[in-house]
């Protein structure tokens, strides 16, 4: 089965047609949003009769006055559940963590020298040399010159002993 690619105008052609019915769609959608605005104003806020005397307008100012601080409670007990919820999860989040623990990812082994390293982390413009050994102190080392007594016969040195034991016994 062979496959025809599509020309360059085609694809321009049908991309436009594509973006031309996206764009008609979002303005219908915008108009039955407004719509549905427009009903549910016109059925839960009916037009308020201005018409009358000075204390039936403030009556109406009252009620309205009434309806607003029950919808700003309302609002308020909303914002509350919301920023509870919001710290649940939060909390929730935590104990997922710790539970599953932190996963430290396997890190390759690489051999880098010290200098490598220096001029990877400060940069090709520093010169830094990390010849560890040429810092050290030269320090002689002192042989220790055993006695030749200890080499010596060990007889001679159970006898000196066995004098110390026996003195240690008597106690």
């Amino acid at each position: 089965m062979s496959e025809k690619k599509m020309t360059s105008s085609r694809r321009h052609h049908l991309k436009s047609l594509v973006l031309q019915i996206a764009q008609s769609w979002l303005e219908q959608e915008k108009k039955d949003i407004e719509a549905a605005k427009e009903a549910y104003m016109s059925e839960h806020c009916p037009a308020p009769e201005l018409n009358g005397d000075q204390a039936a307008l403030m009556e109406v100012c009252k009620k309205l006055h009434t309806i607003l601080d029950k919808i700003d409670e309302d609002r308020y007990d909303a914002e509350a559940k919301v920023q509870k919820a919001d710290k649940e999860i939060e909390d929730l989040k935590i104990k997922v963590v710790d539970l599953i623990g932190v996963k430290k990812p396997a890190l390759k082994k690489v051999r880098m020298s010290a200098d490598t390293m220096l001029q990877a982390l400060l940069g090709s413009k520093h010169k830094v040399t990390m010849d560890l050994r040429s810092n050290l102190k030269q320090v002689k080392k002192e042989v220790k010159e055993e006695s030749t007594e200890a080499v010596g016969d060990w007889r001679k040195n159970i006898e000196d002993k066995a004098d110390r034991k026996k003195m240690f016994e008597s106690s």
